[in-house]
């Protein structure tokens, strides 16, 4: 890969098919390289990392703007931070505000950059036009969209609730679709941007307990290719970054199926 330099050139990087900020989501979420390593202890707390090595162009983003939901904590707020500390501004948006205000406090600190805090239900495509005509009154632009909202629990099919199961395809799957939707009809069909849809491994094969997000997932992967097609041709550019399962190495040995 080239360095740095290569992503101020914006021709390059779209013929490329990567965008900066899958760069940057890619670089800011790299896995354990051990078989059932933990992450690292900063990067397992919702506190801004001590220290940060700039693998790529420091502006590599600056002065762009990402809407990046679910992002008060966990891997949303681990992207807003790196982003940040590349030149963006970020919106994080959640349902807790109170949550929200104090990541977007210690976001801001850590960076210099500014973080604006919306609260959001996904599941509401009003709740999401209000954040996103609230982010474009304050930071007059939307470059990044990251759909991180998301809901998981470990639960064998059998006991699975028929509301618990549409509870996580709401958030995860309609909410990745409203939020998608509303802000290309509000600003990335005249701009364009990039959507980024945070996935996961599950949907690739069987895996007990998970039947509701391996499904929500799945789907979303199939989203993202149909809204690649759809609004690619305007500018706007649907990428999918799939992880594996934290809640999955974590929960499954406590629950006792890690030899099933």
């Amino acid at each position: 890969m080239k360095d740095a330099s290569w992503g101020e050139n914006k021709s390059e990087a779209a013929s490329s098919g990567l965008c900066h900020c899958s760069l940057l989501w890619c670089s800011s979420m790299a896995e354990p390289q051990g078989k059932g390593e933990l992450l690292p202890e900063d990067v397992c707390t919702d506190d801004c990392l001590t220290s940060y090595t700039h693998i790529y162009s420091p502006d590599l983003l600056k002065d762009q703007v990402a809407f990046i939901t679910g992002g008060g904590s966990g891997i949303g707020l681990r992207i807003a931070e790196i982003f940040m500390r590349h030149g963006c501004d970020t919106v994080i948006a959640s349902r807790n505000l109170d949550k929200l205000k104090e990541a977007a406090t210690k976001l801001s600190a850590a960076s210099g950059r500014r973080c604006l805090p919306v609260c959001v239900d996904v599941r509401q495509p009003e709740s999401i036009a209000a954040a996103v005509d609230e982010t474009l009154k304050e930071l007059g632009r939307i470059d990044i969209v990251i759909n991180n909202a998301a809901g998981n629990f470990l639960c064998p099919a059998t006991s699975l609730s028929f509301n618990a199961f549409k509870t996580v395809l709401e958030i995860d799957t309609m909410g990745t679709f409203n939020t998608s939707k509303v802000v290309y009809e509000k600003w990335f069909k005249d701009h364009g941007g990039n959507i980024v849809n945070i996935s996961a491994t599950l949907g690739y094969k069987g895996q007990a307990l998970q039947v509701h997000a391996g499904s929500a997932k799945a789907a979303n992967d199939a989203m993202t290719k149909h809204l690649a097609v759809e609004w690619g041709p305007s500018g706007c550019e649907s990428q999918c970054r799939g992880t594996r399962s934290y809640l999955w190495h974590r929960g499954i040995p406590q629950a006792g199926w890690s030899k099933r």
